[in-house]
């Protein structure tokens, strides 16, 4: 029960490594803020996340034990996060745990020179603004108790380049460099800020991923075929699974990463090792 007593906030968490996250934490004892836009979005070209698959996240957790409160929220929105935040924190009185999991994978497949203004303000807003928001939301709070976690979900991508995927290669540096910085400013009151890349994710059914599929549509590789095409480039010959991600999250969130803030844990079977 490495994250007994801890209450922890995830975006993104109707489906996918959102999902995958917060049944890890509730598995390890923590009481959980689940936060989706439960809508579509104009620009993105595949369905997100649903109000019901948000519900069943939170049923799968207090399965598991957990203390659940489930908000609609956009990470395009700092004053509804900022709403969100202060009703976590009245209802728990504590907030140890922020997991920055809200992200979109488009445009994709796309060359840079091709992508619209729209689209790149999209992809900026979402994955790298989206994070800043959320952690300008919990700062206070964390800042008050002198302690917290804040796990950035980025991606390969965040360190190295992909050929059609500008703005999400630039999106998920930026995270990054917003980790590294966010770090040493929270670190005179013991919060600590750590980023995840995670590789090529497989989309596993129980967490109702996608993201996988998504971008090999993008790229336009047959369907049925896109899993194989990800493996030939993974130096471990398998695909990450969503709970090797989560059970990562877990240590960042736990007291047994306590000194470690501003890192990159790469969860990734050795790809960017080469």
């Amino acid at each position: 029960m490495r994250l007994d007593g801890k209450t922890a906030i995830i975006t993104g968490a109707a489906r996918g490594l959102g999902r995958a996250c917060a049944v890890a934490f509730a598995r390890e004892g923590a009481d959980l803020v689940l936060l989706d836009v439960c809508a579509d979005l104009p620009g993105v070209s595949y369905p997100l996340g649903s109000a019901s698959q948000l519900e069943h996240t939170a049923d799968l957790c207090r399965e598991r034990g957990a203390a659940v409160l489930t908000r609609q929220a956009d990470v395009r929105d700092l004053p509804a996060l900022r709403q969100a935040v202060d009703a976590a924190h009245g209802w728990s009185g504590r907030i140890d745990v922020l997991v920055n999991n809200a992200g979109i994978a488009t445009p994709s497949g796309t060359p840079t020179d091709e992508i619209t203004e729209d689209e790149w303000q999209l992809m900026i807003d979402v994955d790298l603004s989206g994070a800043w928001r959320a952690t300008a939301a919990v700062g206070k709070i964390m800042t008050a108790q002198r302690s917290g976690s804040i796990i950035n979900v980025a991606s390969t991508a965040g360190l190295v380049g992909y050929r059609h995927f500008a703005g999400y290669v630039a999106a998920k540096h930026g995270v990054i460099g917003l980790t590294k910085a966010a770090a040493l400013d929270f670190a005179p009151v013991k919060v600590r800020v750590n980023a995840l890349c995670p590789g090529s994710v497989r989309d596993d059914p129980a967490v109702e991923g996608r993201m996988l599929a998504e971008i090999a549509r993008s790229l336009r590789v047959p369907d049925g075929e896109h899993e194989a095409a990800f493996v030939q480039s993974q130096p471990m010959n398998a695909l990450i699974e969503p709970a090797d991600v989560a059970e990562a999250a877990v240590w960042l969130a736990s007291d047994g990463s306590r000194q470690v803030t501003g890192s990159v844990v790469t969860v990734d079977g050795g790809f960017t090792a080469r």
